[in-house]
């Protein structure tokens, strides 16, 4: 089963330096039937406008996930971490126990991202936060894991969740192929590019909610970044 979620039935809010659109329920938004996805929670599409972003805040017991589109992110936290995330990389906090912060654009133009959280595992745990590059030819033509909480992916930034994040970069043509336990929840979104996925079309930032599918055959109709979840129930 894939279920198409188009774009322009996203859900969205329009703060002038933000605007969002969420696969999900989220603040104002609130729709009884797409309050997640398996333990996949929320999946926003942020805009954030140059010189801007979230002031501190706080969180708890969640994993959260923000995949750069285009610019930049500049995180810090109550922990003494700050670090700059780029395009096509992304950076994960376990807000465990709890933590307190802060996400800006500092660059100057208009910064893209999907931010995903997923529920953890369990409740509590220190908090943490780290980041790391991932070269975009690694994920050229096939799915690279860039964080996961599931057993030997090693060279992933780690989750406190049976979960895994993948993203790939198609050229128009190409396929890629994903197997999928069909008891788990997937859930994937073109960044950039219209491509099908099981013979279902998606185009760019649409939303394909899956389940009970072994394989997933994306074909790129024409250059594509694409970012996969794949979560437990």
């Amino acid at each position: 089963m894939i279920e198409r979620r188009p774009f322009n039935s996203l859900g969205g809010a329009d703060h002038g330096w933000l605007k969002a659109k969420h696969h999900f329920s989220f603040a104002s938004y609130d729709d009884a039937k797409r309050m997640g996805w398996g333990a996949l929670r929320v999946w926003n599409d942020d805009s954030i406008a140059a010189q801007t972003g979230f002031p501190p805040h706080p969180h708890a017991d969640m994993e959260i996930i923000t995949y750069v589109r285009e610019g930049a992110i500049t995180h810090q936290d109550n922990l003494g971490n700050k670090g700059r995330t780029v395009a096509g990389n992304v950076q994960v906090m376990s807000a465990g126990s709890g933590i307190r912060h802060s996400e800006y654009n500092l660059e100057p133009e208009t910064t893209r991202i999907f931010q995903i959280w997923i529920i953890p595992d369990e409740r509590g745990g220190a908090p943490s936060w780290g980041t790391k590059p991932f070269p975009a030819g690694e994920r050229s033509g096939r799915f690279v894991t860039l964080a996961s909480g599931m057993q030997g992916d090693t060279d992933a930034l780690p989750l406190r969740t049976n979960a895994r994040v993948l993203g790939a970069t198609l050229k128009a043509g190409e396929t890629a192929r994903y197997t999928l336990d069909k008891r788990r929840y997937a859930y994937l979104v073109p960044a950039k590019g219209s491509v099908e996925i099981n013979g279902v079309r998606l185009d760019p930032r649409d939303g394909a909610a899956i389940r009970e599918e072994t394989t997933l055959e994306v074909k790129a109709l024409e250059d594509a970044e694409l970012v996969l979840v794949d979560a437990s129930a």
